[in-house]
């Protein structure tokens, strides 16, 4: 009997052992193919930089739908942007259904939701008609007709990747869009894709500036003659951190960057907090007629609004000096933060939001009929269709967006722009961490992002009785304040009729 035990417990020990070793192999085999497999595919940065790791990332992201409601935050409670805030960009960009189901989980009754009025007879589909371009820059040499109405927000080559800019350029060509330098300078990956360029002059004057750190009239003339660079941006502020330059980290000064931007390898990039040559309205009008002058190109700023009676003496300014002297646009950035590195008291604390500064600059612009002339772009977390819709339907001519497109990227808000250790390879310099972002993959991300934001704005426009984007306008709108909605055009009443801009079709 105890023999027969013994023989069944070594059969049975045989047979277990057996078992697990064949379930061991087959593991590896399956292990060893899938991390080829990972390595191999370009559709997901994660996944190709963490093999069979950073497949967890996708169960944990499907059974956090379920859990999170008892364990974690819900989707609209994150910062800086939320989980169904970001979720929206990452099926754009996959161009997959894009449909809710049961009901809305947003809170319509929290202060700051908008809402758009729609009309009872919406415009029909046959009687919509596709976006006109716009012309930026009416008394240039070489004006801009700008083909869409959202583009891409200044990222700098430095902050951003390689394969980042690589991939940004070629989808913002795809998309018909611009691309923003941002302050780093011109490289090659930015004009690599075919798309428009927006070159920005940061105080820093990275790309155009001369061994003293001054604007370099022949380095300027040089890049206006780029045919893909159709106008220049004047940074004098930026939402992450208004009255302080760009801070680029040691660590991600490379030789090539540092080449690009006539720094030295491998210190920190720290513009000043303003430019020495501007320090009054007529100084900055004075260097926005220069850089005219000197490219032939349309040619604005970008600030963040904090005081607001300067813009008064500002519009009486260009008035009394001539239209010619006005800045072909502004580009008005949210105090609410951005891409770029920053102190947190002026991330958090400094400047005026977007949905307030917004009304007041266009406002100004309109009691002194500067609103067709100087054209207006919006910036600041507008990310999704409503926010985009809003912006327009408070006068912007223009959206730009850069976190938006770092999430086409698949950036997973790990908040590593200021290290050199984002996973997805977007904002680091680490070629084991770049390998993990294609180009050519990302750029058709870019591309279906940007087209379906463009669709849902024309959507939320024909519902309101409109034809297409550009003609909503402030009584179409209505946010959420304390006690109930009100329409923007009572909350921030229009001063003339002017809002409507002149729309130019491309070659006119």
């Amino acid at each position: 009997m105890n023999e027969s035990w013994t023989q069944a417990a070594v059969i049975f020990i045989v047979v277990v052992g057996t078992v697990l070793l064949l379930t061991i192999v087959g593991l590896s085999i399956v292990g060893v193919r899938m991390y080829r497999a990972d390595k191999r595919q370009t559709s997901h940065s994660i996944r190709r930089n963490y093999p069979i790791i950073g497949r967890f990332r996708y169960v944990f992201e499907h059974l956090g739908e379920f859990f999170r409601q008892y364990f974690f935050a819900m989707d609209r409670e994150e910062m800086p942007f939320n989980r169904a805030q970001r979720s929206w960009v990452y099926r754009a960009a996959k161009n997959v259904d894009n449909t809710v189901a049961f009901g809305s989980t947003r809170d319509l009754a929290k202060p700051g939701t908008y809402y758009f009025l729609n009309c009872p007879f919406p415009t029909l589909e046959e009687d919509a008609v596709q976006t006109q371009s716009m012309r930026i820059g009416i008394h240039c040499r070489v004006p801009y007709d700008a083909p869409s109405f959202f583009n891409i927000s200044g990222m700098s080559f430095g902050a951003l990747s390689k394969p980042a800019v690589q991939a940004l350029s070629r989808g913002a060509a795809k998309a018909g869009c611009w691309m923003n330098t941002g302050e780093g300078g011109l490289s090659p990956y930015h004009l690599e894709g075919g798309c428009d360029i927006v070159f920005q002059i940061g105080t820093a004057k990275y790309g155009v500036r001369d061994e003293h750190g001054k604007l370099d009239d022949t380095r300027l003339k040089a890049l206006a003659d780029i045919e893909q660079v159709k106008m220049f941006e004047i940074k004098l502020s930026q939402g992450a951190k208004p009255g302080k330059g760009g801070i680029l980290p040691g660590e991600k000064v490379t030789a090539e960057i540092a080449a690009i931007r006539g720094i030295a390898v491998g210190e920190p990039s720290i513009s000043p907090n303003r430019h020495p040559e501007i320090n009054s309205i007529d100084s900055l009008l004075d260097f926005v007629s220069h850089v005219r002058e000197v490219t032939g190109k349309p040619v604005g700023f970008k600030l963040v609004l904090g005081t607001t009676h300067w813009l008064k003496d500002f519009c009486e300014r260009i008035n009394a000096r001539g239209a010619n002297s006005a800045p072909d646009f502004i580009t008005l950035d949210s105090s609410d933060g951005g891409t770029g590195a920053a102190p947190m008291p002026l991330m958090d604390s400094v400047g005026l939001p977007l949905r307030d500064s917004l009304p007041l600059l266009v406002n100004e612009l309109i009691r002194h009929d500067l609103k067709g002339r100087i054209r207006v772009i919006a910036s600041g977390k507008l990310i999704n269709p409503t926010d985009v819709a809003a912006a327009i339907c408070m006068g912007a001519d223009f959206v730009v967006s850069a976190r938006g497109f770092m999430f086409g990227l698949g950036c997973i808000q790990a908040l590593q722009c200021n290290k050199n250790t984002c996973p997805t390879g977007i904002t680091t310099h680490v070629p084991r961490l770049q390998q993990g972002l294609v180009p050519d993959e990302k750029a058709i991300r870019i591309a279906h992002y940007h087209k379906n934001l463009v669709h849902e704005v024309e959507t939320i426009a024909h519902s309101c009785g409109v034809a297409e984007p550009r003609l909503l306008t402030r009584q179409h709108a209505a946010v959420v304040i304390d006690g109930g909605a009100v329409a923007l055009n009572l909350l921030y009443p229009e001063t003339s009729n002017s809002l409507k801009p002149e729309i130019m079709e491309k070659g006119n």
